[in-house]
């Protein structure tokens, strides 16, 4: 079974899975929205690169940067990011980004690395904007 196939069915146990036409799979967890996607980087070793959408359109002011920096330094499964809109004026996006390699992991723990992740950036969301 290929890789994207094995992430669509341990996902697809827990999780509802849209598999989009370029071939990424999303995934909705908890007012977060993830894609996840297979990269090949070399024969032999495959990526999967799991963006996770936490927060958008926050207005964006010196206390948003301020929680989103300390929560980058803090988390340790994937790297929380600020991306400031140029055109919107005034209001950004936070994701969560993990890259990791697949080889040699069973279904059970890629199931248990990705629920590690999405409960990260959840955690993560409710940190950065509680119940809002």
């Amino acid at each position: 079974m290929q890789l994207d196939e094995r992430l669509a069915a341990v996902l697809d146990d827990i999780l509802p899975v849209q598999r989009e036409d370029d071939g990424a799979l999303t995934v909705r967890h908890d007012e977060t929205i993830a894609s996840l996607r297979v990269v090949v980087i070399a024969e032999g070793l495959e990526m999967v690169s799991l963006t996770q959408i936490l927060a958008w359109d926050l207005p964006l002011d010196n206390d948003i940067r301020d929680k989103v920096s300390r929560l980058a330094h803090d988390t340790v499964l994937g790297t929380v990011s600020l991306a400031e809109q140029v055109a919107g004026g005034g209001s950004a996006d936070v994701t969560l980004r993990y890259n990791f390699p697949a080889a040699g992991l069973t279904d059970e723990a890629l199931h248990t690395l990705l629920m590690m992740v999405l409960s990260t950036g959840v955690d993560v969301r409710q940190t950065l904007i509680g119940d809002a």
